[in-house]
C-alpha cells in the first residue's frame, strides 16, 4: 500500500477488536456531570439530564440526540449547529434501536463494559472486559475511545465502527463499512453500502434484498479500466485533514478546497453517493463526490420508475405510462403496473421511450435484430415487461434485449430505445390523447388564408410521399445488409448478461461440438451427467448436462447471473452455460483428480490433504453463505460435489442451482421439496423444520467425518425408514470413541477411527480437534452448530497450532 509516510501517525490502535461478551451485570453507580470530556468507570450519562461529553477542543459532542418523538440515539455530532439550527451527526451507537426519553442511560461498568440501556434493558454494548482502570473519552478527532489508563491504549473506539461517515484521519479498513441512512429524517440503516470487497477494491453496493447490485465502479469494467488495483492485501483508505484521499486500491482524489483550514467529513448519503463535505461559515459545501450523474445509482427510484436529472431541479423519479406509484410520499419505493401483463399476446402493444435504458434483468438477447423480431420475442414471453433496441455503431446493426423487470431506468445519450409492453387500449388511448392535443394546438394557432393552406397541404403530401419512398429504400438496404453480413447459425450468441459477468452463453450446437457429441462421460449424479470436453481455445472443460429443464429460462438465467459474479479459489469456476429450448447445461473448469468421492478409500489422500480439503471447502461455503453478492445455500454438500485439481486443492461444485437467498434474510426458507443426498441431509429436512444455512454446515460435518473414517453415512444403503438411524450410527460411533478417550484420542482410538487408507503422519491433537469441529457441525440442534465462517476460524487456529 502506498500511503504517505506522514499519515502513518494516525493509525495506532485501529485494529484493536472488542473482547469477549460478558455474562453478568455489575451494579452501576449513577453519577455523572452534565458536561465533561471523560466518563469514569461506574458512572453513567442520563438521557433526562441531557448529559454529554465534549472534546477538549470543543469541536465534537457525544450524548443522547433526539431523532424522533421520544426517540433517542447515543451519538457524536459537531458541536456548532449549522445555519438551519441542526447538528450534523457523525456516529451513532444504536441507529436501528432508538431508546426512550426516560430511564435510558449509557454506563461504563466497573468490569470495563460500555452498555446502553433502555429502561433497564440492554440495547447496545461494546462487549469489552478489562481489569485495568478505564475511562471513556471523546478525543479532539471525534473518536470516542475506551482508554486503558496505565497502558495508554484503546480497548475500544468508535472509529472502528463507523455508521455512514468517516472523519479526517479516520482509517477505513477491510473491517469497517459505511451504511447509508434510510432518509434525511430516518437515521436507520438504509440500502447503500460502502466497503472493501474481496478483490481489495472499494465499492458501492445497493443492498435492497430483492435486487442487490454493485454500481461503483461500474461492474462491467475491469479494475484497471476504472483506475483501481486488486494487487494489494492491506485494504485501507484515509482522508487526511487537508482533503486528500488515498486508498490501497489506488483510488485517490483531492477535494476542490484542498487545505487545512476547514472541517471535513466523508459521508455515504441517503441517495447512495459518497461525498466529501467541508464546513465553511456554519454551512456544509460539497467538495467531492463519487458519482456525478445521480440517475446511474442503482435503485434510486425503485422498480418500474424512470429517473431524470438536471442541475437546476436535481433528481426526480416518475412512473411510466401504464404504471402507478407505490408510495406517493416516497417515490423511491418505485411504481407498480396498473394492468396485468401476463395475458394473451394479441392483447398487447408497445409504447416507445426514446433513449431510455433499464439496466439488467435481460431474459433474452438477440443479435442483429429488428423491431419486429424483438417485439415477437417479447410477446411470446409472458414475463416480458419491455424490450430494448440498441444500435451498435461498430457492427452497424441493432441488438434486442427482452426485459423481465424494469429497474434503474434513466435517460442515456446513446442509440437505445425502450418499448413498454402495455394493453393495446392503453397505447391507443395515449396516442389518441397526443393526437387530440396536437389538433387542439392547430385550431388555436393563427388562421391562414385559404390559398396558403392549400399550398401547405400540397407540401405536406409531397413530404409524406417522399418519406414513404425513402423509408422503403432504407428498409430494403437494411435487409440486404443484414443477410450479407449475417453470421452462420453456429456463431456464439453473447448475451447482455455475458457482457456484464464475463462468462459466455453457448449455443447447443457449440456444446455438442465441444463435448464430441457427449462421448466421454466423467461423472453422473442426481442433477445431471458430466462429460469431458474441449473449447475452441483448447481449454479442457467439464460439461454438465442437467437431466431436465426443471425451471424456466428467466429463472435459470437469473441464477447464472449470480454464478457468473462468484469468484473464489475454493469454488468451481463456471465458464458459461447453455439455455436453449429444454437444454440446461453448465460449462466449468475441468478438475484433474475428479471428485472427493472417487479419492476417499483409494490410498490417494494423506492427512495433510484431508486437512487442506476440510479447510478449503469450509472457506468456499463461508463465501457462499456470507460474502458473495447474493448469498447461496448449496443444499447438497457431499463428496461427489467437491472436486480436486492436480494438486488436490478442493473446489465446491453445483452451487447456486439450489437456493439463492437474500442478504440479511437467511432464516425460515420455504422449499417445495426436500433437497440434498441421503446421509448428508440435516434433520431440518427430514422433520420439516425451518431451513437455514446450517443445513450446509451439517452436510459439511458429515463430509469431514467421512474423509477421516473412510465410512460413508450410507455405506449400508439404508431404506428411507432407517436413513436417519444409519447416519446416527456413524456419528454416535465416533462420539463414543471420543468420549472413551476423555481428554484426547490415544493412538489406539485413532487407529480405530481413521481410515486405514489414509497415508502420511498426523498430529494427534490436531486430529482430535478436527473431529470435535466436525461433530459440532453435525449437532442435531442447528443453533448449536457453528457458522461456516466460525468453522474457518477454528481450522485456521488448528493449522497455526500445528
Amino acid at each position: 500500500m502506498r500511503i504517505h509516510s506522514q499519515y502513518i501517525m494516525h493509525f495506532p490502535f485501529v485494529f484493536l477488536l472488542p473482547l469477549i461478551t460478558l455474562c453478568y451485570s455489575p451494579q452501576v453507580v449513577a453519577s455523572s456531570s452534565s458536561s465533561s470530556s471523560v466518563l469514569a468507570q461506574g458512572s453513567s450519562l442520563f438521557v433526562e439530564k441531557k448529559d454529554h461529553l465534549v472534546s477538549s477542543n470543543g469541536l465534537f459532542t457525544a450524548g443522547f440526540h433526539e431523532i424522533g418523538q421520544n426517540a433517542y440515539c447515543f451519538a457524536i455530532w459537531f458541536s456548532e449547529p449549522t445555519l438551519d439550527g441542526d447538528h450534523t451527526l457523525v456516529w451513532m451507537a444504536n441507529r436501528d434501536r432508538p431508546v426512550n426519553g426516560k430511564r435510558s442511560r449509557l454506563s461504563l461498568w466497573k468490569n470495563g463494559n460500555l452498555v446502553l440501556t433502555d429502561a433497564g434493558q440492554s440495547i447496545w454494548t461494546t462487549n469489552t472486559h478489562s481489569n485495568s482502570s478505564l475511562q471513556l473519552q471523546l478525543l479532539d478527532s471525534g473518536n470516542l475511545v475506551l482508554t486503558r489508563l496505565e497502558k495508554e491504549s484503546y480497548l475500544w473506539q468508535s472509529f472502528s465502527f463507523p455508521t455512514d461517515t468517516i472523519l479526517p484521519n479516520q482509517p477505513f479498513t477491510k473491517d469497517t463499512v459505511l451504511i447509508s441512512s434510510t432518509s434525511l429524517t430516518n437515521f436507520s440503516s438504509g440500502f447503500y453500502k460502502f466497503y472493501f470487497d474481496n478483490d481489495h477494491v472499494l465499492r458501492l453496493l445497493y443492498t435492497n434484498n430483492e435486487f442487490p447490485s454493485i454500481y461503483w465502479p461500474m461492474p462491467w469494467l475491469e479494475s484497471w479500466e476504472s483506475g483501481r488495483s486488486i494487487y494489494n492485501n492491506s485494504r485501507i483508505a484515509l482522508l487526511d485533514s487537508n482533503g486528500y484521499f488515498h486508498s490501497s486500491d489506488d483510488l485517490t482524489f483531492t477535494t476542490t478546497d484542498y487545505g487545512d483550514a476547514l472541517q471535513r467529513r466523508l459521508t455515504l448519503d441517503v441517495d447512495g453517493n459518497i461525498r466529501v463535505y467541508s464546513l465553511n461559515q456554519r454551512s456544509w459545501s460539497l467538495s467531492w463526490q463519487a458519482i456525478s450523474i445521480p440517475c446511474t445509482i442503482r435503485g434510486i427510484c425503485g422498480p418500474n420508475s424512470l429517473c431524470t436529472y438536471n442541475s437546476e431541479s436535481g433528481r426526480k423519479c416518475a412512473c411510466m405510462h401504464g404504471y402507478k406509484s407505490k408510495n406517493h410520499s416516497d417515490l423511491s419505493f418505485g411504481c407498480e403496473p396498473i394492468h396485468d401483463l401476463s395475458g394473451h399476446y394479441e392483447n398487447y402493444d408497445f409504447f416507445k421511450l426514446p433513449r431510455v435504458e433499464f439496466y439488467g434483468f435481460d431474459s433474452q438477447s438477440i443479435e442483429r435484430s429488428d423491431f419486429t423480431e424483438c417485439k415477437k420475442a417479447c410477446l411470446n414471453n409472458s414475463n416480458c415487461k419491455a424490450f430494448q433496441l440498441s444500435f451498435d455503431e461498430h457492427t452497424r446493426s441493432s441488438r434486442c434485449y427482452v426485459k423481465t423487470l424494469l429497474f434503474n431506468g434513466h435517460h442515456k445519450d446513446t442509440h437505445i430505445d425502450t418499448f413498454l409492453k402495455l394493453p393495446k387500449s392503453d397505447v391507443l388511448a395515449y396516442n389518441s390523447s397526443i393526437a387530440n392535443e396536437s389538433n387542439l394546438y392547430c385550431v388555436t394557432s393563427i388562421m391562414q388564408p385559404k390559398h396558403e393552406r392549400k399550398s401547405v397541404n400540397g407540401s405536406v403530401k409531397f413530404m409524406l410521399w417522399f418519406s414513404i419512398i425513402f423509408g422503403v429504400i432504407e428498409f430494403a438496404s437494411f435487409v440486404f445488409f443484414y443477410y450479407i453480413t449475417k453470421e452462420p447459425s453456429g456463431t456464439t450468441t453473447q448475451t447482455y448478461l455475458a457482457i456484464a459477468t464475463g462468462f459466455k452463453r453457448f449455443t447447443y450446437a457449440e456444446i455438442v461440438k465441444a463435448s464430441h457429441k457427449f462421448q466421454e462421460e466423467i461423472g453422473r449424479g442426481g442433477g445431471g451427467t458430466v462429460y469431458k470436453g474441449k473449447l475452441p481455445d483448447n481449454r479442457v472443460v467439464a460439461i454438465k448436462r442437467l437431466h431436465e429443464a426443471i425451471q424456466g429460462e428467466a429463472e435459470f438465467l437469473a441464477k447464472m447471473s449470480t454464478i457468473g459474479k462468484i469468484n473464489h479459489r475454493n469454488l468451481i469456476e463456471t465458464y458459461g452455460y447453455c439455455a436453449e429450448g429444454k437444454h440446461r447445461i453448465l460449462v466449468y473448469e475441468y478438475m484433474e483428480n475428479g471428485s472427493l468421492a472417487n479419492n476417499i478409500g483409494r490410498n490417494q489422500l494423506d492427512w495433510q490433504n484431508i486437512f487442506e480439503i476440510a479447510s478449503g471447502v469450509a472457506k468456499g461455503l463461508a463465501y457462499l453463505h456470507e460474502e458473495c453478492l447474493e448469498w447461496v445455500l448449496h443444499c447438497d454438500v457431499k463428496p461427489q460435489n467437491i472436486l480436486l485439481d492436480a494438486s488436490y486443492n478442493p473446489k465446491v461444485a453445483d452451487f447456486g442451482l439450489s437456493k439463492l437467498f437474500q442478504q440479511g434474510k437467511t432464516e425460515n426458507f420455504v422449499f417445495s421439496r426436500i433437497r440434498g443426498t441421503r446421509g448428508y441431509m440435516a434433520p431440518e429436512w427430514v422433520f420439516n423444520l425451518p431451513v437455514t444455512s446450517k443445513v450446509d454446515v451439517y452436510s459439511y460435518g458429515m463430509v469431514v467425518l467421512e474423509m477421516i473414517t473412510g465410512r460413508s453415512p450410507t455405506y449400508d444403503q439404508p431404506s428411507d425408514d432407517n436413513e436417519r438411524l444409519e447416519q446416527k450410527r456413524l456419528v454416535s460411533w465416533i462420539k463414543e470413541k471420543v468420549h472413551e478417550a476423555s481428554e484426547s484420542l490415544t493412538e489406539t482410538h485413532i487407529t480405530e477411527i481413521v481410515n486405514p487408507m489414509v497415508t502420511g503422519e498426523y498430529e494427534e491433537n490436531q486430529m482430535n480437534n478436527l473431529l470435535k469441529v466436525a461433530l459440532q457441525c453435525v449437532d442435531d440442534d442447528k443453533d448449536a452448530r457453528p457458522t461456516m465462517s466460525e468453522v474457518v476460524k477454528m481450522l485456521i487456529h488448528l493449522e497455526m497450532e500445528d
